[in-house]
């Protein structure tokens, strides 16, 4: 009390003592209001996990009591912790009877916990293999990733839980968290709010529902595209032209084509097309993926994707291992090991990827070491 009585007769004394019409400017003596903080944030989104039985099987191999599906992320576990907020595709059910493959998939639960444990934040689910095992699936999966500590966005166990939104925060950036697919491969849906189906009208009602909802960015994960193509549909991009123009969203990410696809931006806004698989059993260029990461931005003006940065990944075949493929050939090259099989695979794929997904204004990749570029 007694300082707060000494600052009120200091800050007196100076007014008495000011000339008339001294006429401060803001500058030098009113009280302004503070200007905002800057702040940022990363935001980490992989591709498909598609657990067929080479890998549900390896994982069984691994531990004597259960699966371990932790070492196919080791590698890029590193990665997915560093970045602020990381979010992945479970493509597949999980935890609904015995696991089983394609063309009706369902992942044994342990699959959640090494999300968990790999570091990612939440999943996306809604895909064409969302209803495989019926609403029975979305229940168990939605119950293994909430016991993980894993959130999710994309399917729904009731008609209220349908019209939550789910949001991320980080730095004081609050993120809605979308996500929709385009079919459910011709399996009727068990209920109408099951999955989140790819609709014009429904994206912006829940993009504008999570704006009312204090979003300070909305994110959309779209499982969108036609199998093994590497070019964009007309479908895609003109759904993509559609949500950035009108700011419906302010950023999107897209699996399903199980293949790379490219990275681009409508009206400053950012479509990465398509990340390829995380984890699959499948072979050629469903081998490499890339892990994106979205750089944000907030101020007093909104928040904004500022620029992607990518790291080209590859699964290794028959340990199903994720690979990071720049970092994995700086540490081959360290132990001269540059012209091993395994370099060579690595550096063949991550070419591929970095033709496809591009590179340019607010578009990088993971750069490769010098002698290899």
């Amino acid at each position: 009390m007694e300082t707060r009585v000494a600052l009120f007769a200091a800050a007196a004394a100076l007014a008495v003592a000011a000339p008339a019409g001294a006429g401060l400017s803001v500058a030098e003596g009113e009280s302004a209001i503070p200007a905002e903080p800057v702040r940022r944030l990363t935001v980490l989104a992989s591709g498909d996990l598609l657990i067929h039985s080479q890998i549900y099987r390896r994982a069984d191999a691994l531990r004597a009591d259960g699966y371990d599906f932790r070492p196919f992320f080791a590698r890029i576990r590193p990665l997915v912790r560093r970045a602020d907020l990381a979010v992945c595709h479970a493509e597949t059910p999980i935890g609904a009877g015995p696991p089983s493959s394609y063309p009706i998939f369902n992942s044994p639960a342990a699959l959640a916990r090494a999300i968990a444990w790999t570091g990612w934040d939440a999943c996306t689910v809604a895909s064409n293999h969302s209803v495989d095992k019926g609403q029975e699936g979305v229940r168990t999966t939605l119950r293994a990733l909430e016991r993980a500590g894993v959130r999710h966005a994309g399917t729904a166990r009731s008609r209220r839980e349908a019209r939550r939104t789910t949001f991320l925060e980080a730095e004081g950036i609050r993120i809605a968290l979308l996500s929709y697919t385009y079919g459910t491969n011709g399996i009727p849906l068990p209920r109408r709010w099951s999955v989140n189906l790819i609709s014009r009208k429904r994206i912006a009602a829940d993009a504008r529902r999570a704006r009312r909802r204090a979003a300070d960015l909305v994110l959309a994960n779209l499982h969108w595209g036609s199998e093994y193509v590497h070019t964009p549909s007309a479908q895609q991009r003109a759904l993509a032209r559609f949500l950035l123009r009108r700011g419906i969203v302010d950023a999107i990410v897209g699996q399903h084509a199980h293949v790379v696809q490219p990275i681009g931006r409508v009206r400053g806004r950012f479509v990465v097309y398509g990340e390829g698989n995380l984890v699959s059993a499948q072979d050629g260029h469903s081998q490499d993926g890339l892990v994106a990461v979205l750089h944000v931005r907030a101020d007093a003006g909104g928040a904004r994707v500022t620029r992607v940065e990518y790291a080209p990944v590859w699964v290794e075949p028959a340990t199903y291992v994720v690979q990071p493929a720049a970092r994995r050939l700086r540490a081959l090259l360290r132990r001269g090991l540059g012209d091993s099989p395994l370099a060579v695979a690595l550096l063949d794929s991550y070419r591929r990827t970095v033709a496809y997904a591009g590179s340019g204004r607010g578009v990088r990749p993971e750069p490769l070491p010098r002698r290899l570029r």
